[in-house]
C-alpha cells in the first residue's frame, strides 16, 4: 500500500491525546473518506456526519503504519459520532503534548504517534 492508494478508502479513525506524563487528557473518533494523500499535505479525510451538512475535513500525518485492516462489520463509537459499515481500514494516533502548559497567545506543539489497534470502536456483524 501507497499514499497514492488512499484516496476513496474509508476508514475509521481513533485519537488519544496525552500530557507529557502519558496521562490521558481525551479521546475522539472519527469516520470518513480519504479525499487526497500526499507526503507532502498529509492524508486529508471528508468526515462522515457533520452536524450543520457542510463538508468537515481532517488532515493527518502522511504515515501507513498507522492504518490497520478491518474485517466486514458495522463499526459504532460510544459517543455515536462514528458509525460506519465495512471500512476499508482502522486508523489509531496517539497525540502526545511535547511542551507543558503555554500562554494564551503562544502555539501549543503536539508529536504524533501511530498508535496500537486497539480503538474504543467496536463493529456488529
Amino acid at each position: 500500500m501507497q499514499l497514492e492508494d488512499l484516496p476513496g478508502t474509508r476508514c475509521v479513525i481513533g485519537l488519544r491525546y496525552f500530557a507529557e506524563d502519558r496521562q490521558l487528557l481525551h479521546q475522539s473518533q472519527l469516520c470518513g473518506t480519504v479525499v487526497s494523500a500526499d507526503a507532502e499535505q498529509g492524508i486529508r479525510v471528508l468526515l462522515q456526519g457533520a452536524a450543520d451538512g457542510e463538508a468537515v475535513h481532517f488532515s493527518l500525518p502522511p504515515a501507513l503504519q498507522a492504518r490497520f485492516r478491518v474485517p466486514p462489520g458495522h463499526y459504532r463509537g460510544q459517543d455515536g459520532r462514528v458509525d460506519m459499515r465495512d471500512p476499508d481500514y482502522l486508523v489509531s494516533w496517539d497525540i502526545e503534548r511535547a511542551c507543558g502548559k503555554v500562554g494564551e497567545d503562544q502555539h501549543q506543539w503536539w508529536r504524533w504517534k501511530a498508535g496500537e489497534r486497539r480503538t474504543d470502536v467496536a463493529s456488529t456483524h
